[in-house]
């Protein structure tokens, strides 16, 4: 389960984490109009989660406040359904594994959201991680990993 890191392969061990939060980040930010103040990436066996907070617009915010947050989940739910492509198509070129599910939700005032990207078993049906640069093994405790 080696991940290709783009056409140069330039995604090391410990950087993962990172690439995929700032390229979720991006995409959210191109699509939405403004970038979440925090985005953090987590792996653990095949699950990639990528928490973004603190990303709600000033529209959204207002419209919010006016007490109609509902409307503002909604929105999010659509922009979250069409960046879909985009976003699983990013965390497979980044860890070059297939995405097999995407799960995403956001808070009910849209300030934060959660992407999730289940990926498919390696080709050997192991279900540990492994190092980008060296191809070993890396352990996984039952909390998250920090490769």
């Amino acid at each position: 389960m080696e991940g290709s890191g783009g056409p140069g392969g330039d995604v090391r061990a410990g950087q993962l984490n990172a690439a995929i939060a700032n390229e979720i980040g991006k995409l959210t930010a191109d699509f939405t109009g403004r970038g979440s103040e925090r985005s953090r990436a987590f792996i653990t066996g095949d699950v990639v989660v990528c928490l973004l907070e603190n990303g709600a617009t000033r529209g959204e915010q207002n419209i919010a406040a006016a007490g109609r947050a509902d409307v503002v989940r909604l929105g999010r739910d659509i922009l979250q359904r069409a960046m879909e492509d985009q976003l699983v198509a990013a965390v497979e070129r980044l860890t070059g594994r297939k995405v097999r599910t995407f799960l995403s939700g956001s808070s009910t005032p849209g300030e934060s959201a959660v992407e999730v990207f289940v990926l498919e078993p390696d080709r050997r049906g192991r279900r540990h991680w492994r190092g980008w640069l060296t191809g070993r093994p890396v352990a996984l405790a039952s909390g998250l990993s920090r490769v």
